[in-house]
């Protein structure tokens, strides 16, 4: 049995060296990554300052900066198992988040059994400490973010082998303009209807094929669509982003999104010119990656707060 605490950060974990998605798969025999040679160098990714620390920083639970340039303060970890969720990916390490996030996830997964979803497959989350990710995710850096795969969670605890390697359901075809008639329904409209409900979440990121389809098929109520934003990929899970918390004064709020249902607007925009259509990624180096300089002040402190415990050098 998987413990229902959660997962033991004793050493860091490299899970996989693709982009970090639903669909990559995780990893039975982790490996520790090395110790940085320089690590006050400034000129070092911040991403290899962030991705080294297993455990969050033994401080007050504040979300620093924007959602994708920023850290977390006093991060607390989603147990592994709850009455109606599961945590997937566990080698990750990648199921931590700011407490108003945890509330907010395990107050949607007690609603959608109403609705006929048994629970939520919850993939990544934040690290420990926020900050850049070693792979994968341009946000999901201040714990205010959470993906949650789009396949109910199963009738029984899955082993750690099934959260490592099970494959989340794409619901969207392979011309990626509409959604699988043999999979999609009325239930994945209810659920992603109770997500939305929640008044802390203030935008779901979803497939232009979702959204498309939430906007044919939704009859009645559709003041929830506005919170349904389009994005790139989004065809085996969709991502919750919750407000700044009030605890958190150094917290940079997103632009609210449109009070209307937005669908003319913005399935017209992406349908245009099928913006829709992912474009392969051009061959060459990786862009300029973010240091510690390019995130808010407080982040420094944060990556470099001794573990909670840790016996302090005189």
């Amino acid at each position: 049995m998987l413990s229902r605490l959660h997962i033991s950060p004793l050493i860091l974990l490299l899970a996989t060296t693709s982009l970090a998605r639903a669909q990559d798969l995780g990893t039975l025999t982790p490996r520790q990554l090395p110790q940085l040679t320089k690590p006050d160098d400034p000129s070092i990714p911040a991403k290899q300052l962030f991705g080294r620390k297993p455990e969050p920083a033994p401080m007050a639970a504040r979300a620093i900066g924007k959602y994708s340039r920023g850290c977390l303060a006093g991060g607390m970890a989603l147990p592994v198992n709850g009455p109606t969720w599961q945590v997937m990916r566990l080698s990750r390490n990648r199921n931590w988040a700011h407490p108003e996030m945890i509330k907010v996830l395990e107050r949607i997964a007690a609603r959608v059994p109403k609705i006929g979803w048994p629970g939520l497959l919850v993939g990544d989350m934040t690290q420990p400490r926020g900050g850049p990710m070693l792979t994968g995710h341009a946000s999901h850096q201040i714990g205010l973010d959470a993906d949650v795969w789009l396949t109910p969670m199963p009738d029984h605890e899955l082993t750690r082998m099934e959260r490592e390697e099970k494959m989340a359901t794409n619901v969207v075809n392979d011309t990626w303009d509409e959604v699988r008639p043999e999979i999609w329904s009325p239930t994945y409209i209810a659920l992603l209807k109770t997500v939305a409900d929640d008044p802390q979440v203030e935008r779901v990121l979803v497939n232009y094929a979702i959204k498309k389809a939430l906007c044919r098929d939704v009859k009645s109520d559709r003041s929830w669509l506005g919170k349904m934003r389009i994005v790139f990929g989004h065809n085996y899970h969709f991502h919750i982003r919750i407000k700044c918390p009030a605890d958190s004064p150094e917290c940079h709020p997103d632009t609210p999104p449109p009070s209307n249902e937005d669908c003319a607007e913005n399935v017209g925009f992406w349908t245009a010119h099928d913006r829709f259509r992912p474009k392969p990624h051009p061959p060459g180096p990786e862009g300029r990656q973010l240091t510690l300089s390019d995130l808010p002040p407080a982040c420094h402190e944060v990556v470099i707060a001794p573990r909670a415990g840790a016996a302090k050098l005189e």
